[in-house]
Order: C-alpha cells, then structure tokens, then sequence
C-alpha cells in the first residue's frame, strides 16, 4: 500500500499535513512539483445516464415529507470508519440515506423541507488544489474520482449542493430532526431532541416494511447471486476439504464481489461443532468428513440489497441416517413455516409453527422434560434450549431490516402484502450438552430461504438453492470437481 506522494528528502512545505486525509508523517510536497500537479488536465465532465432508481427514490421522500409537514428532516449518507490506524474500511452508506437517493457516496446528506429535497453531497476535487493527488480519502488519485454534483444530480434526479454549505442550512430556523447516529459531525450540528429523532428513525423503518417492485427486483437478484456463491463453494469441495472453512468465506466472498457490491453480512461457515454457534464468523475450523457444515451466507447486490440463506450440507456428501432424521426435522419446520407466510397473519406465525413442529419432534427423540404442550407454554419453552433463536426477521437493504420500526408494527404486528422475511428454524445440540445423547452433541442445523408475501402462495426468493435432502447430495455430486 503506497505510503508517500514524494520522495521524503524533499525540502518543501508539507500542505495539509494531518488534515483533510493526509497524515503527519507524510512528506513534504516540493512547492515546484505542487505547482506542476495543478495543471495540464482534461476536463472531466461525464454523460451519466438517469438511475432506474430515481423514479422510486422520488415517491419515498414524499412519502417521508407527509410524515412531517413543515419540518426539516436530515438523513446522513456517513462516512469512512477507521479499520486500523490509517486505513479505513471500504465505505457504506446508510441504509435510510440511500433507500431516499440512491446515493452511495460518503459525507453526503440529504435535507428534506416543504416537500423539497436537496442531497448536499462532497464532490471530486478540483485540479486546482492539493486534494485530488495529496488527500488520502477523497483524492482522485488515492481514492478515485468522485462524482460531480451534476453528475450526482443527473444521475439521482435530486437536487444537489456542495456539502460545505450545509452548515449554513442546519443553522437556519425551524424544527429539525437529524437521523442521529450515522455522521458525528452532523449530530453535533443540530441541538438534540431524542424523541423527535427517534420517531424520524421509526418512520423510516416502517416506510421500508413493504417491498416496492423495484426492491423486490433487487433482492432477487441477490438470491440469485448467492445462489451462485453456494454453487461456487460445492464446486470447490476438494479445496475445501483442504482447506476449511477458510476456503468456503473466501470462495463465496469472491462470487459476491464480482457480481454485487459485498457480501451482506460476515458469512458464517461452521463446520462440526461450529454449526452450534450461531453467528460462527471466524471460519478458522476444520471440514472433517462425517461431520455437517452449516452454510448462512448472503450476497449484497450493487443497489446494498442483500439475500440471506442458510443450507446445511453433509461434508462427505451423504447424509447418515442421524443426520437424516434430524435434517428432515428441521426441514419439515421450515416448510409448515413458510406455509404461514401470508398477508393478515401474524409476522410470528412462521415461528410458532416451525417451533411446533421441531418441538414434537423433540419430544419424540425423549428430550423434553415435560410434555409438549408443556414445553410449548409461554411461561415455559424448554424447548428453546435446542432452536435458541427466532424463526424470522425482515430482509431488505439490512439484513435485519427495520429494525427501528414501532414493535406493535414489527415484529408484534401481521403480515402485508410486499413484505420480505426469512424463514430459517434450526436445531443445536452443543458439544457439552450433557442432557442429549452423546450421537447428538455437536450437531447443528438450520435452514434458511427469503419469501415474499404475496397475495397467493409464498413465493421463495432463494429457491433455486436444493434443500431436499436428497436433491442436496445429488446437487453436491454432480456439482463438484
């Protein structure tokens, strides 16, 4: 990673140093090589076509600006977040902030007032300064070329300012709330009112319940990406034998990048006991044959709209008759969840019926201490102890999304046509679980698709990825290489 814009023996001013993106031990720049940088460069002007988003974009502020007639309303893109000392992580936006613009890039804010939308955003550098070849985060040579605001404009269909004049606008009179939490550095600019701020944030949220067409679009398109992402790793089975868990992260991270802007989240490869632990990120384990390997991973698509899915394969390929039974558990749980998902029921309906379904089945195996209808008691649910979590949560940009709405809204609330949910039970036996058979300790599996609510039947988004047990070990033979 380059370190210096010159050679340090020079004896010139150092411009900026330790300011705007450059640092203190940077070397001096020599004043002849400054003057030389600022001159001799084409014009950047650039045709950018208008965003298919922006015909969306549009109708979510007005929908945000009904909301709060007469008052300002301040959403923050944010900005770089330091990974280690000088290095930064790569930059995304705010899901609020870009689901209102379809802006990604950094230090923008987008200020709603009167119905009017203005989207304050830092430009690419101009020749004629230092930035463009000095400045670390925003200079074109280090960073890249940033849109200009008419290009931003063209492309967004919004309004656009330089975001050096937003203090100006934040300053003005008249009640403001600011999405808090996102950029330092605009929180600071508004006094605070928590209440009125916490209700912009819900707002938000609850606006992004239901899926327009266009999202819809996105979120299938990550599916199908991630469906590619897990084709990828299965090819690769020989390498990943070698390799680990390791190689699965990284085989996968490749397919998200290529095809999408990341990965959605960190992927979770747990092979074995790993399986056990639900958010298993270090990958840093084994994949020993005989052994499950769970499998939650989900590409983000360039739009920031993400897929979450979860498979849990037999690491030699075949299923034993344990791993079987317990797989065709939880797999009967997710299917009679599924079935839930329908416009007027609860959002927990999913939930209660795949815990219904693996709590019989508990029963079955002589786990549960009491019966089953006492374990499924509200002021019991022993059977927790094997499922842990949830059955469901919203999808979207987030892949726990709108998670500030109202909680009588979601996730207390019933189910509306365009929302999007995962339907993912599973079963955990951890490997000091002296209350299972020793067969069952270290065991864990969960099954994951992302369903649309329709007005007929469920409609899984991530279908095209085998979760039949059998379709599974045909898939993972014909697959590899």
């Amino acid at each position: 990673m380059a370190d210096s814009t010159a050679d340090p023996d020079d004896t010139a001013i150092q411009t900026g140093a330790g300011t705007g993106g450059t640092e203190s031990h940077d070397p001096k720049v020599p004043a002849a090589w400054a003057a030389f940088m600022r001159r001799g460069w084409a014009d950047l002007r650039r045709e950018v076509d208008r965003h298919p988003v922006a015909t969306w974009t549009s109708q979510r502020r007005t929908r945000v600006s009904e909301q709060f007639p007469g008052e300002r309303l301040v959403i923050p893109a944010g900005g770089f977040k330091v990974r280690s000392n000088d290095t930064d992580y790569r930059f995304r936006p705010d899901t609020a902030h870009t689901w209102l613009t379809g802006n990604q890039t950094s230090d923008a804010v987008l200020v709603i007032e009167d119905g009017d939308a203005v989207l304050f955003a830092r430009p690419r550098s101009g020749r004629d300064s230092d930035e463009f070849f000095r400045d670390r985060q925003y200079g074109a040579l280090w960073a890249g070329e940033r849109p200009s605001l008419e290009e931003i404009a063209t492309s967004l269909d919004v309004p656009t300012r330089h975001v050096d004049d937003l203090d100006t606008v934040l300053a003005a009179s008249g009640k403001t709330r600011v999405l808090r939490g996102v950029d330092p550095r605009v929180d600071a600019a508004v006094g605070g009112d928590d209440a009125a701020d916490a209700e912009l944030a819900k707002v938000l949220s609850e606006l992004r319940l239901v899926k327009d067409d266009w999202e819809l679009g996105e979120l299938r398109t990550a599916c199908d990406t991630t469906t590619l992402g897990f084709t990828d790793c299965v090819r690769e089975w020989d390498d990943v034998l070698v390799h680990g868990e390791r190689w699965v992260e990284g085989t996968f991270f490749r397919r998200a990048r290529a095809m999408g802007n990341d990965i959605g989240y960190d992927s979770i490869v747990g092979g074995g006991a790993h399986a056990t632990t639900l958010h298993w990120i270090d990958n840093t384990g084994p994949m020993t044959p005989g052994d499950l390997v769970l499998l939650d991973m989900g590409a983000e698509a360039t739009s920031l709209y993400t897929a979450d899915v979860t498979r849990t394969l037999p690491i030699s390929g075949t299923w034993t008759p344990l791993q079987r039974d317990l797989y065709n558990l939880v797999l009967d749980a997710q299917r009679q969840g599924i079935a839930e998902v329908r416009p007027g029921n609860a959002f927990r309906a999913a939930h209660h019926k795949a815990m219904e379904v693996i709590t019989h089945g508990l029963g079955d195996l002589g786990l549960l201490p009491c019966s089953v209808e006492e374990a499924l008691d509200e002021d019991s649910k022993v059977y927790s102890r094997w499922t842990l979590h949830g059955v469901s949560h919203m999808l979207g940009m987030d892949v726990h999304d709108c998670a500030q709405s109202d909680p009588d809204t979601y996730p207390q609330g019933d189910l509306e046509t365009g929302m999007v949910l995962t339907v993912e039970p599973g079963l955990y036996f951890q490997a000091d679980d002296l209350l299972v058979p020793e067969e069952l300790r270290g065991i864990g599996i969960r099954i994951e698709d992302d369903i649309v609510v329709t007005d007929g039947e469920p409609l899984n988004l991530s279908e095209a990825l085998p979760r039949d047990p059998d379709e599974i070990e045909e898939w993972m033979a014909t697959t590899r290489r």
